[in-house]
């Protein structure tokens, strides 16, 4: 005869069981029976809940990119946006790996519990949240998964989805990335070049802090471009051009507004006469209306959203100087 201890005992040996078993078997949540085929998101949960090596490729790139910088004449822009890209989406998949794994374990304890309840589910307080990128919270996560089997299932669907759609963005940043490194590798006798007719000059006091090359510059550019509502260059404690005194700023609107009309006439044709006399003024890169045109890999190319008017460049035309 079985006692009261020895049930209890069994009932928890079985709960544990249920809850490897639960979260080994959640690609089959939700389904007609444990033998049909499991939805094909759900059924990528465990290939796609670790960082496949990722980490390492993109220390590996950044390495490249500090080698570059240095040979290169500095400040290579265009390569470190498609830095940031890249960063930005592995985060993103970074994030979204951790709660995919928060929500397998949180799965399986919520199905241990329901279990250990003869079948009912646990009560948890739904909370409601407007912004959908915190229901990946979890808090929210737990009460959503606590519904029902089809809120559970349809929750999960959707954050692996999103993982794979972050891991795929990602994959294709450092792609971009990759090639970035090798079209200046491919350039690299011509780059040298280019930097060594260009020596870098040392800042300076006196002139604002800009180099004499960038004070030659910014005047011709104001001369044949200009006026505009204000210049500004040197930066201090900024780690790239500005900090040195080798880039300035030429605003065509004041207080953050996008530029429009005649206002972003008179920026395309700032960017334009720098890119044209390039050669003569030692202008490194451009950067207007979120586009880059770098001298060492010529051609506009559109750059990574920063979230705002100023820091996307829509008020004003960056040019940098070796």
């Amino acid at each position: 005869m079985e006692t009261p201890a020895s049930a209890r005992r069994r009932r928890g040996r079985r709960a544990g069981l249920a809850l490897v078993a639960f979260a080994t078997a959640l690609p089959f949540i939700g389904t007609a029976t444990p033998s049909a085929a499991a939805p094909p998101a759900l059924a990528a949960l465990s290939a796609y809940a670790a960082d496949p090596g990722d980490s390492k490729k993109f220390q590996q790139l950044n390495r490249q990119i500090e080698k570059l910088d240095k040979e290169y004449g500095g400040d290579l822009a265009k390569l470190k946006d498609a830095q940031y890209a890249a960063r930005k989406s592995l985060q993103k998949s970074q994030d979204l790996q951790q709660d995919l794994l928060e929500a397998r374990d949180l799965v399986a304890q919520l199905a241990a519990t329901q279990y250990m309840m003869n079948g009912e589910d646990p009560t948890v307080t739904f909370v409601t949240d407007a912004n959908p990128s915190d229901l990946l919270s979890n808090a929210t996560l737990v009460s959503h998964l606590a519904q029902n089997k089809a809120g559970r299932v349809k929750q999960i669907q959707k954050l692996v989805q999103d993982e794979l759609q972050a891991r795929r963005q990602a994959e294709q940043k450092m792609a971009q990335l990759k090639k970035e490194i090798k079209d200046l590798l491919s350039r690299k006798a011509e780059i040298k070049a280019l930097v060594k007719r260009y020596k870098p000059e040392s800042p300076s006091i006196g002139m604002g802090g800009v180099t004499p090359r960038m004070l030659r510059a910014k005047n011709t550019i104001d001369l044949e471009t200009g006026p505009f509502p204000v210049i500004g260059c040197t930066r201090p404690g900024d780690p790239q051009d500005h900090g040195t005194g080798r880039a300035c700023d030429f605003m065509v609107t004041t207080g953050g507004a996008m530029a429009t009309g005649s206002a972003q006439s008179k920026g395309d044709a700032a960017a334009q006469y720098a890119i044209t006399h390039a050669r003569s003024l030692g202008i490194k890169y451009v950067i207007w209306r979120q586009r880059i045109y770098d001298m060492r890999s010529p051609g506009w190319r559109m750059m990574e959203n920063r979230g705002g008017t100023t820091a996307n460049h829509y008020d004003h035309v960056h040019i940098s100087v070796f």
